[in-house]
């Protein structure tokens, strides 16, 4: 009997939740490396794509972990989908409505790394403890990952009147998905800075910069504030960068805030706007990959990942699964 509770209490403690992953395309393999080598409360179950010729469902198989290339109704046929606690979405904005509709039924929590925003907008840390019990939860975008939070920060200390953004990434870093989802970027990214960046006007600019070889993700925010203590602004952006690099530890200030001031005299002019006299905070960030599977320059994917397997461990820890170490995937000799 004692031997019986001793194997129990060891069962509680190394329980991991079940992750699912759709999309077999360089995010969602980039996804699925992470959660072998980086989560404490997250194990793969499964790995889906529709092309059984992929390189990441190959390298799913090599890694051992179940995969399907018949979508997600192959998906709803594994044996392990009884015991999946949430399903990542890395496929694009117009498949994942299709997915939805699918799963919403399940009960699975849903993760959503596609612009398709069908549930609310999440930043981890800016307000996901505020939407943990959502069971479909958006990341938003890239951009949005980068810049929504800094937004936030700016607005802890004054309310930020205007917030634009211009992400500029590497070409080549840019797929298929990408490239189909450019509207759906700029208005989702847009929208994010209004809802959760708290922004009263947000507009979002995209740049996928050709340069060769490839350059690493860059991002101009501006905020205008019609006034607000330098120094504090600039201690909260740099407070905000440090939590943000807790899960993305690519990210960084790439020089230090800069301030201007605008006169009733001599405003700024924001088109569809008007005038503007206050303060222009201009903060300009770096985005390195972890380069788990994407090259270095990769950061738009990597800030994608990272903020994506942040979320399902605070939904996890939520839950009351604890944390273990978490292993190194299995060496994939032919990567």
């Amino acid at each position: 009997m004692m031997g019986s509770l001793q194997w129990m209490r060891g069962a509680l403690v190394n329980a991991r939740w079940p992750v699912a992953i759709i999309g077999s395309g360089n995010i969602g393999t980039d996804l699925m490396i992470k959660v072998m080598r980086r989560a404490q409360r997250l194990e793969m179950a499964a790995f889906v794509g529709i092309d059984p010729g992929s390189d990441g469902l190959q390298r799913a198989q090599r890694m051992g972990v179940a995969t399907t290339s018949d979508g997600v109704r192959g998906l709803l046929a594994m044996p392990e989908m009884a015991d999946v606690k949430v399903v990542f979405d890395a496929t694009s904005a117009g498949s994942h409505a299709e997915n939805w509709q699918l799963l919403a039924n399940t009960g699975v929590r849903m993760i959503d790394l596609t612009p398709a925003a069908i549930g609310p907008y999440v930043v981890p840390v800016v307000n996901l403890d505020d939407e943990l019990q959502s069971q479909n939860i958006n990341m938003v975008t890239c951009g949005g990952q980068a810049t929504v939070p800094i937004v936030a920060a700016v607005g802890q200390i004054a309310p930020v009147f205007y917030a634009e953004i211009v992400s500029s990434i590497a070409s080549r870093s840019a797929g298929p998905g990408t490239r189909a989802n450019i509207d759906e970027f700029t208005e989702t990214t847009a929208k994010a800075l209004e809802v959760v960046g708290g922004a009263v006007r947000g507009k979002a600019v995209i740049v996928l910069n050709p340069a060769d070889p490839p350059l690493l993700m860059r991002n101009t925010v501006y905020c205008l504030v019609e006034e607000g203590d330098e120094a504090e602004i600039e201690a909260s952006i740099e407070e905000m960068v440090q939590r943000v690099r807790m899960y993305v530890p690519g990210y960084r200030l790439k020089q230090r805030v800069q301030f201007e001031y605008f006169t009733q005299n001599d405003p700024l002019h924001i088109p569809e706007t008007g005038k503007f006299w206050g303060i222009r905070v201009s903060v300009f960030l770096e985005v390195t990959g972890a380069a788990h599977y994407l090259p270095e320059y990769a950061g738009n994917l990597d800030i994608m990942t990272s903020a994506a397997l942040a979320a399902a461990e605070r939904i996890a820890e939520q839950h009351g699964i604890p944390a273990s170490s978490s292993g190194e995937a299995p060496e994939d000799v032919n990567a």
